[in-house]
């Protein structure tokens, strides 16, 4: 059986759910088309996309082209939503990207179409909306190429001329055989060289259409069918996929999405899932538009599991390769969600834990001192929709504080600290000396020995990386430290002791709960000493206005403190490009209208970090504060 997992990917309203639904009418999935407006479309299932008309959560629906079986995954469009399209890429054969015909290449367009090339998935680029009213494909084209990529292809008239050009700039090989002899190239050698080339995710044909009116949508179907790769399943090797989405069912019970990269699995099976094993109860596959429910999956399958206890990028049997990345910037705002009635305070906290399953960038931090639930957020309307499914799938009213940015902590310089076991004031059995060093940007958090392995059991090695790790949550502000080296400089412990009867005499033996306590001590030592700067997060933005209201566009951006790169006036418009901080987005999106006579859009996609200007943000620590040495050991100490 040949399957192709196709994610469809755009912008916010660039019509990506009306294509799907014409995908799935032209195949004889659905009689009658639905509409994003009405609420009736065959993917945006949740009452609340519904209510919106947008997509929120990825959907799974399955149809035939041919003799492959297409999963098609519809995906969210709103920047808020990013997450959801991150994991459905880490599973996916091929992708087509919507742009409209009117509005062109979009900030959304350029996030996905980055990181479709990084991953070289093959992806096919549709120009919707040929019917509006302003629409000038041409214009479009012209757009991806000097936007997006200029490994481009229109498919609308196909030129074996302009095909030789586009060969001959990816590939010297073909040039210089090109240049020998031409005629053995004729189009249907062309033909499967640019093929090759787009399953590679080097070459991106470009198709335009409408999928309200059906125009174009046969010779996209055309594309999908014979130039994105189908793949032959390895149903007889050995389990491997990938949880790509989890959720609920009826019951409270969880259910994961997984995309089978070979083998197969069938109800009552017990699967090694992460480092654990798990019985399947139920299995569902998609068939005909709809989950199906059977007795087994196979491998090329998106199959729908119960009775695993998983997360979002757990992997079943064996490791595929096709394990899920961070693609895109984690969130940056960050809110206190309490409930209305503070009775319900307790089911809140269960009810959030739930959906960072579904959503693990919600990102729960709990203050257990002011008794307080921050989640993380990618905007507003992500904060509307977590208040609208509290409210109606747990029955808990919610009331949100003001959003805020999250900055981050990068370290300055070098700082070491000590302490040594059964010495003043260090009360734990332990020796642990560490020393902080600022990383590469982007490096992540690397823990090195300057000790040997074999020096102590590896577990106290173990719970000292662990907890630098943990512990790096939140720095000397209190927001989360990125990008540094921390290496263990010093170890030592005491061995296990015991009575006369063989009884663990734990005041004379040192365990893991040791250097779990000390590491944070020793870290924030270091890490004050190396010294941190606040980093706040960075937009990119793109705004378009009447060129006669750019003055006071230029003031409104000049006091959000954004900084323009580029500005091009042409036809009445203007286009401004720059960087803006995160935290003052919300607010130019709400002052634009009234500066520009409501005609100004702007886009923006996180950019990056810069120094925050001026006083250091802190933001309020949820651990037991290793800064304060008293304060730390009175509450570590309660614990144990």
């Amino acid at each position: 059986m040949k399957t192709l997992n196709l994610g469809i990917l755009a912008h916010v309203d660039a019509g990506k759910t009306s294509l799907t639904e014409r995908l799935l009418h032209t195949a004889g999935i659905i009689g009658e088309l639905g509409s994003v407006d009405d609420g009736s479309t065959q993917t945006d299932s949740l009452a609340l996309e519904r209510a919106r008309g947008i997509t929120i959560k990825a959907a799974v629906v399955s149809f035939a082209i041919g003799d492959v079986t297409v999963n098609l995954i519809d995906t969210p469009g709103h920047p808020d939503f990013i997450a959801e399209v991150e994991r459905a890429l880490g599973v996916l054969d091929g992708a087509v990207l919507v742009l409209s015909a009117v509005e062109g290449v979009q900030a959304q367009t350029r996030v996905l179409m980055r990181t479709l090339r990084r991953l070289r998935i093959p992806t096919l680029l549709f120009v919707n909306k040929l019917d509006r009213r302003g629409a000038d494909p041409e214009r479009v084209f012209r757009e991806i190429a000097g936007k997006l990529t200029p490994s481009v292809l229109s498919m609308d008239v196909w030129s074996p001329d302009r095909t030789v050009d586009l060969l001959a700039t990816l590939d010297e090989d073909f040039l210089t055989e090109y240049l020998t002899d031409p005629d053995a190239f004729p189009s249907s050698r062309l033909r499967a060289e640019f093929t090759a080339k787009v399953a590679e995710g080097r070459a991106y044909p470009v198709y335009s259409g409408s999928a309200i009116t059906g125009a174009g949508i046969d010779e996209l179907r055309d594309g999908i069918e014979n130039l994105l790769p189908a793949k032959e399943s390895d149903v007889d090797g050995p389990l491997s996929g990938t949880v790509f989405k989890v959720e609920r069912g009826p019951g409270g019970e969880k259910i994961s999405y997984v995309r089978l990269f070979s083998g197969s699995v069938a109800v009552r099976d017990k699967v090694p899932v992460g480092e654990g094993e798990g019985k399947v109860t139920a299995i569902s596959v998609f068939d005909g538009g709809s989950a199906v429910s059977t007795g087994t999956a196979e491998a090329g399958r998106i199959a729908k599991l119960s009775g695993l206890d998983v997360r979002i990028g757990d992997t079943l049997g064996a490791a595929s390769g096709h394990e899920l990345e961070r693609l895109f910037s984690p969130p940056t705002l960050e809110t206190v969600v309490s409930p209305v009635d503070t009775a319900d305070r307790g089911p809140l906290h269960q009810a959030l834990s739930q959906l960072t399953e579904q959503d693990p960038l919600i990102g729960l931090r709990h203050d257990e001192i002011r008794r307080e639930i921050s989640v993380s957020l990618y905007g507003e309307v992500q904060k509307e929709v977590i208040q609208a499914t509290l409210a109606g799938e747990y029955g808990i009213d919610v009331a949100f504080s003001e959003t805020t940015t999250i900055c981050v902590e990068r370290v300055a310089g070098t700082g070491s600290a000590v302490e040594i076991i059964d010495k003043a004031p260090n009360p734990f059995l332990a020796t642990v000396g560490l020393r902080v060093e600022p990383g590469p940007p982007g490096s992540g958090i690397s823990f090195r020995l300057e000790v040997e392995l074999g020096s102590m059991p590896y577990s106290f090695v173990k719970a000292v990386e662990d907890t630098v790790k943990e512990t790096l949550r939140e720095g000397v502000h209190g927001w989360e430290v990125l990008d540094c080296v921390v290496t263990m400089t010093h170890s030592g412990y005491w061995a296990r002791q015991s009575h006369a009867h063989g009884t663990f005499d734990k005041s004379m033996s040192s365990t893991a709960g040791d250097f779990r306590d000390l590491t944070p001590l020793v870290l924030m030592a270091a890490l004050r000493e190396a010294g941190t700067t606040v980093h706040e997060p960075l937009h990119r933005f793109t705004l378009q206005a009447p060129a006669d209201t750019l003055g006071p566009v230029t003031a409104l951006l000049a006091q959000a403190r954004a900084v323009p790169r580029t500005t091009l006036t042409r036809g009445g418009t203007s286009e401004l490009e720059g960087e803006i901080p995160a935290a003052k987005t919300h607010e130019v999106h709400q002052l634009l209208p009234s500066a520009t006579r409501g005609e100004g859009v702007m886009e923006t996609a996180f950019h990056g970090y810069r120094p925050v200007r001026g006083a250091a943000p802190s933001r309020s620590r949820t651990d037991h504060n290793p800064l304060n040495r008293k304060e730390y050991l009175l509450r570590v100490q309660r614990r144990v």
